[in-house]
């Protein structure tokens, strides 16, 4: 995890590698191996860690780090057991502690997993470019507009250096998903008309205070419900939906976005300063409109999809069950005999984990010498999120422009574990857009 502050600042191809390795296999490092860190370790870093181990046979873990003891031990221990000799996570290559990361980066590694909470991606993604890693970064990238135009230097700057650059939007990599957006992009069903987008699911963990562990630990291992941590979870978990929306749209900016939001089910003061729910109205230029909800409220109706009405027809991408059609003119559904009526259906799919994808893909390009980048568009993405979270927390009607030059940092100038600090909840028509 970082310490300073912010300052200001088609899809690839398929790979075509991908091999898993058996934790009961005899494996040696050589001259071609490419050395992996990981920096965070919760279960989504080691859930990266175990893509990045299957992606390439000629892989290793070789260093690990996270701001906690307990997570990183638990994630070796369950990396261990599967991979066996992959993980080469020697005792003084697991850096524990809120400098952690430096000492990863400092470290002989290649390429970087990052999956901390967000607030500490932009230190983390340009400290990493810095040293010339290649790197998967997990979304988001940024809780405000600062950290997110540092994170836009740092994605210029890996180009530059040509180093591979991976978003953790899962979904561009999911071949349906692919397929689809691709039809709509190549006009089958006509020109856009208007899209509505959603993210509403349950409530989500939380860790009871423990004793010996002070404000700013407690605040850490619960950095869900914080938005300088998280960003709120319009941004933190909702922003695949708007990913998905802007992926449809052709990556355009809108020109402006309305929203509102609010806490109307977690009001308990463990829940932090974060929303429960929100909504947002992007416009774009032709005079397109884009609806968008969300909300993290148990025992309430699920939907994670997204639904485009076009001049020529409509497209249901549905996350849930599995549905990626498009009727009307030019009808058309994607089939891999994986329609459910549960939720999670792409655990089920006969196609390729979209997670894996991702990190086949990222090592083919570092293996090919043709090194991808995801940066402008996965920082658009990350943008249209934080305009939405700003349109709601203030009520006002909030620019593609304003939301980009906001000068709002969420994040305090410096943290230790003795740090106290709170950010009020956001109040429409007090909160004001800075």
């Amino acid at each position: 995890m970082g310490l300073s502050r912010r300052q200001f600042s088609k899809i690839a191809g398929l790979a075509t590698v991908g091999t898993v390795i058996s934790s009961n296999s005899v494996w040696a490092s050589n001259s071609n191996t490419l050395k992996v860190g990981l920096i965070g370790c919760g279960g989504r870093g080691t859930g990266a860690a175990e893509q990045a181990l299957n992606a390439d046979p000629n892989v290793v873990l070789s260093a690990m780090g996270d701001a906690f003891s307990d997570h990183l031990e638990k994630s070796y221990n369950s990396l261990k057991q599967k991979f066996g000799e992959k993980v080469q996570v020697a005792d003084n290559k697991k850096f524990v502690g809120l400098d952690a990361y430096q000492k990863l980066i400092d470290s002989d590694v290649d390429v970087v997993l990052l999956a901390t909470p967000p607030a500490f991606r932009p230190e983390h993604l340009e400290t990493a470019i810095n040293a010339g890693k290649h790197i998967f970064c997990e979304k988001p990238f940024a809780v405000d507009a600062p950290g997110l135009r540092r994170v836009m230097m740092a994605a210029k700057k890996a180009k530059e250096k040509q180093l591979s650059l991976v978003s953790g939007f899962c979904w561009r990599y999911h071949i349906p998903k692919r397929e689809t957006f691709n039809r709509v992009l190549d006009g089958q069903i006509g020109d856009i008309l208007a899209a509505e987008a959603s993210y509403n699911t349950a409530e989500l963990w939380y860790k009871e205070r423990q004793k010996g562990w002070s404000d700013m630990e407690y605040k850490l291992r619960n950095w869900l419900y914080y938005n300088w941590l998280s960003g709120d979870h319009i941004i933190e978990q909702a922003i695949h939906s708007i990913d998905m929306l802007s992926w449809a749209m052709g990556d355009e900016a809108p020109v402006k976005v309305s929203g509102t939001g609010g806490r109307q089910k977690r009001i308990d003061k463990k829940y932090g300063n974060i929303y429960d729910h929100f909504a947002a109205t992007y416009e774009y230029a032709n005079g397109t409109k884009a609806y968008f909800f969300c909300r993290q409220q148990s025992g309430t109706s699920p939907s994670y999809a997204v639904e485009l009405t076009g001049s020529d027809g409509k497209c249901l991408v549905d996350c849930r069950t599995g549905v990626h059609e498009i009727k009307g003119k030019n009808p058309w559904e994607y089939d891999d005999d994986t329609k459910f009526t549960d939720e999670n259906a792409y655990k089920k799919s006969k196609v390729k984990n979209m997670y894996q994808q991702e990190h086949d893909e990222l090592f083919a390009s570092i293996r090919n010498g043709k090194p991808m980048n995801d940066g402008e568009w996965m920082t658009r993405s990350n943008l249209l999120a934080m305009a939405g979270r700003i349109a709601a927390y203030t009520g006002e009607t909030i620019s593609y422009e304003q939301a980009l030059s906001s000068m709002e940092e969420l994040f305090p100038e410096n943290i230790s574990w003795n740090t106290k600090y709170d950010i009020p909840v956001a109040v429409p028509g007090i909160t004001k857009f800075k």
